[in-house]
């Protein structure tokens, strides 16, 4: 039994800072953790102009603690008016790694977001053209659609044409939630891949009900039935070069979370690669962690691979019930459970 693991050093593929005061407590949960970070751009207002999301990695680097190695990788939001010469210029400078399509009201920040994919697609195309990737939030947000199938009714209705049409366009098709998601990445061609948080790979639907209404396990993309939860595990651990690490971190104050509202998301930063490392331990795949963690991310992003390593050991870390970020109480995913592995750094 291996009771130490030793991997170069992990990339977050998808995560939320949020901006000022909680941003910068957040921040360095996750560069304790990892090198580099795909940030999201679902600020109000949502990031959209190369200046205005230079700004923002501004802000994000000036809460990176002092002597810590990290670096956020920006992301432009797309929406119905977005132009393709602006993402490629913030791409050629270096300010945009990626352009994130949020289906308008699908998720936390999204009322901006893409109402027809159509409207988009010059820009797509652009983006195909000078090889700038695709983010996808995956799911339709017809009212009449049950929101367990939403993800499922995304692939048919928008994700398998815009594949088909567009092949060349670098699509990560993030957090996904389903056996079905993971079947169309399985099948589709090199340039579409997948990210996978420690939250579906730990949860199913159950957890949001258990003894009662349980805010801090709900999220978007929603857990999914036990089937769907073990479809991901089963992709995770698989040794497919197409499934990386993305925490989607998100976090709220534990007043939002607890209240009428119950927003969606779950903050995972603080114990991500103890709650990962655990899945692996259990489906006896540890020796393909480095690749999910570390891997497979930058090789599709076309980014070179971390040179430094982390080390994580067998044993307990206990999950305090919440966390302080910056004088905002959150409640973080395992809260109150011991996990079985320790993130030595």
């Amino acid at each position: 039994m291996t009771d130490s693991l030793t991997i170069r050093r992990p990339d977050d593929w998808h995560l939320h800072f949020r901006d000022d005061a909680v941003m910068k407590g957040v921040v360095p949960f996750t560069a304790r953790q990892f090198a580099r970070a795909i940030v999201m751009p679902n600020l109000s207002p949502p990031v959209t102009s190369v200046e205005g999301c230079a700004a923002y990695r501004d802000r994000i680097r000036a809460a990176v603690p002092q002597g810590v190695d990290f670096t956020p990788l920006m992301t432009a939001y797309l929406t119905d008016d977005v132009e393709g010469d602006e993402l490629a210029r913030g791409f050629a400078e270096g300010v945009f790694t990626a352009a994130k399509l949020y289906p308008a009201h699908a998720t936390t920040g999204s009322a901006h977001g893409v109402t027809d994919i159509a409207r988009i697609m010059p820009a797509l195309e652009k983006m195909a053209s000078v090889g700038m990737p695709l983010l996808i939030h995956g799911e339709v947000t017809d009212s009449h659609v049950d929101i367990f199938d939403r993800e499922a009714v995304f692939i048919e209705r928008t994700l398998t044409g815009l594949v088909r049409n567009l092949p060349e366009l670098k699509i990560v098709f993030e957090h996904i939630t389903t056996a079905d998601a993971a079947a169309f990445v399985d099948v589709s061609g090199p340039n579409v891949a997948a990210t996978i948080t420690p939250q579906h790979l730990h949860i199913n639907r159950n957890a949001m009900f258990t003894g009662g209404i349980r805010p801090h396990a709900y999220c978007l993309p929603v857990a999914k039935r036990e089937v769907h939860r073990l479809a991901l595990r089963k992709a995770a651990t698989s040794g497919s070069t197409k499934y990386f690490l993305g925490t989607d971190s998100a976090p709220h104050a534990q007043s939002a979370k607890e209240s009428a509202c119950g927003c969606a998301g779950i903050f995972n930063a603080p114990y991500a690669l103890e709650s990962y490392v655990t899945v692996f331990d259990e489906e006896g795949a540890l020796d393909r962690f480095e690749a999910f963690a570390s891997e497979n991310g930058p090789r599709f992003y076309g980014l070179p691979l971390n040179e430094g390593t982390i080390t994580l050991e067998r044993g307990e870390t206990t999950v305090p019930d919440t966390v302080d970020a910056n004088g905002t109480t959150i409640v973080p995913f395992h809260a109150g459970e011991i996990l079985g592995w320790v993130y030595r750094g």
